[in-house]
Order: structure tokens, then sequence, then C-alpha cells
């Protein structure tokens, strides 16, 4: 990383329930959430405060295919 300071002090990450499936072919993928929290926590070290926004969309519409 940089010595510089963050250039905000608060973030929305807006992550997409799809992205959470990983390589699978459904569900959520344990090592993809694992890989999400050790950079959202790497950035909360910084100082900076996250808010994360999951979506779920098609779990609760069933996904069209």
């Amino acid at each position: 990383m940089t010595d510089r300071p963050p250039a905000h002090q608060r973030i929305l990450l807006k992550l997409s329930g799809e992205a959470l499936m990983g390589d699978d072919a459904f569900g959520i993928n344990r090592a993809t959430i694992v890989r999400m929290v050790e950079e959202v926590a790497e950035v909360t070290r910084l100082g900076v405060q996250v808010a994360v926004v999951i979506g779920g969309g098609n779990i609760f519409r069933g996904v069209a295919g």
C-alpha cells in the first residue's frame, strides 16, 4: 500500500449476489467470501469506514434460465 492517507473516510461497496458465487455454478462460495472479507478488513485498517451492500435479488425472484 501507500503511505498517503485514504482519499475518503467512508465508502460504500456494492457487491452483486452473483459475485459471491465465485467459480461455483450456484450458491455462495466460502473462499470468495473469505477473500472479500480480508480485503474489506485491509481497508478498514487504514481507518476507512466501509458499508457493504450485497445484492441477492435472484435469490428471491428465482434464477431464470
